[in-house]
């Protein structure tokens, strides 16, 4: 007979404690412990576990079936890129997002394109009613003939039913938050439900070779709820980002057994759903205003794809001591490394001035390969003089004021070359690297911050 015991969880970090606490011990998270009752297995389960497991024997690697290399297609091309190429049969896939950024949209349209007569998409929603679903796909201009809808939050009775449709295509939970097991006495969204829920759902994928795609709640803090151990037993993680007083969403790969991570999918909010941007880096500089002080074009890589970006700066004269400095798009902490070596390396007054940068489009950069833009920008509008229109700017910023190198300059050049621009300023370690240019672009190397300043600016 199984025994019933009560443990407080942290939903945060996932550890269990005898008694409840205001703060977690592990995480310091406040207010995050959750009465869970655990039932514990009689002694004799693990016996029969390790009978069962006996059955399974070594197999040479090379004698390993390669299912893996068959990727089920998917229309859309911008996701196919994230994944690495399609859908891996038996794959589990997690697409976690902030409330109304559009991940039931996006896997709505994914079934839409997946599911065949033949090997049509089970979607399982716990959140809406087939009705609010069918409601959507009216609007996204979705028939929906080849995707059976199913509102069953129960797990196992959910994969009962797919096994009535033995000619899958895919199976998509509409979320893993809302399904629940029986055999847990806790609320379906609980660190417990969701661990158990995720575990049979990848056991079943496994031996069917269907591949699973589950929509996962994020919290406030920007992690998906579950905490992260939904994540370690997934084998991809997908992100659905965007700013909401933008048009466009980005899915990026946090996570992908099969395939790159830190790729970035590019998709806009239309009417119709979400629609791909085939052209991301000329979607971003679409509203760009040439001759202004101020602004600056980065290159910068998101996983595989090079993207072009404008990156605006501005310093405004402060009247109090302590000045301002406010950034959106950037690393905080890049910004204060840049603005430290122009005022101590170049010689521009900042002390005095509130500092503010801003990537446009709402797109997050986090590697420093954008830093020479913003040293570039920030000079440009202290002096008031603008960067040359048809130039774009590669480079980490040291300490001392030196342009470090970066990787993939060759890609990068070619696609600010694809854009129109004639320049780029490079870090001079270019000459070192077997890099073709393409023709009618000049890429200008530069050691030092102050010589691509006055290189820019010139």
């Amino acid at each position: 007979m199984a025994k019933s015991e009560t443990r407080w969880i942290c939903q945060e970090c996932g550890w269990s404690f005898a008694r409840h606490m205001g703060k977690c011990p592990h995480c310091g998270a406040w207010d995050t412990l959750v009465e869970t009752v655990l039932d514990t297995p009689a002694s004799n389960a693990g016996v029969q576990l390790a009978t069962g497991a006996a059955t399974v024997r070594p197999q040479r690697l090379s004698q390993v079936d390669g299912f893996h290399e068959q990727r089920v297609s998917i229309p859309m091309g911008e996701l196919s890129r994230v994944l690495g190429g399609g859908l891996v049969p038996g794959s589990i896939v997690l697409i976690g997002g902030e409330p109304g950024i559009g991940k039931s949209t996006l896997l709505l349209q994914t079934a839409a394109m997946l599911g065949t007569e033949e090997r049509p998409v089970l979607y399982v929603s716990g959140e809406e009613s087939p009705g609010q679903i069918k409601l959507r796909a009216r609007r996204l201009n979705l028939t929906g003939d080849t995707v059976f809808m199913l509102p069953e939050t129960e797990v196992d009775a959910l994969l009962a039913q797919a096994e009535t449709l033995p000619t899958l295509q895919a199976l998509i939970v509409d979320s893993i938050q809302t399904a629940h097991v029986d055999d847990l006495n806790s609320a379906a969204g609980s660190i417990s439900q969701v661990r158990e829920c995720a575990a049979r759902l990848q056991r079943w994928a496994k031996q069917s070779g269907i591949p699973v795609l589950l929509v996962g709640h994020v919290t406030k803090e920007g992690a998906i709820a579950g905490p992260k151990v939904l994540e370690h037993i997934v084998d991809t993680v997908l992100y659905l980002e965007g700013d909401p007083f933008h048009t466009y969403r980005l899915l990026r790969s946090v996570k992908n057994r099969f395939g790159a991570t830190s790729e970035v999918g590019v998709f806009e909010m239309r009417e119709e759903g979400l629609v791909e941007v085939a052209n991301p880096s000329e979607a971003f500089l679409a509203e760009r205003m040439v001759n202004v002080p101020g602004s600056a074009i980065a290159v910068t890589m998101e996983g595989t794809r090079p993207l072009l970006v404008e990156i605006q700066a501005l310093a405004s004269h402060t009247s109090f001591g302590n000045p301002r400095r406010t950034v959106n798009g950037l690393d905080f902490n890049r910004l204060l490394l840049v603005v430290a070596v122009l005022t101590r390396r170049v010689g521009l007054r900042l002390a005095d001035q509130d500092v503010f940068a801003n990537v446009v489009g709402g797109l997050q950069i986090a590697e420093p390969a954008a830093d020479l833009a913003v040293a570039v920008a920030l000079a440009s509008t202290v002096r008031d003089r603008p960067v040359a229109a048809d130039l774009a700017l590669v480079g980490e910023v040291g300490l001392s004021g030196e342009v470090r190198s970066v990787g993939q300059l060759e890609a990068r050049i070619k696609e600010a070359a694809r854009l129109g621009f004639r320049k780029v300023l490079v870090p001079r370690t270019l000459g070192r690297q077997k890099t073709r240019l393409p023709e009618g672009v000049e890429a200008i190397p530069v050691r030092s911050v102050h010589e691509a300043i006055d290189l820019a600016l010139a």
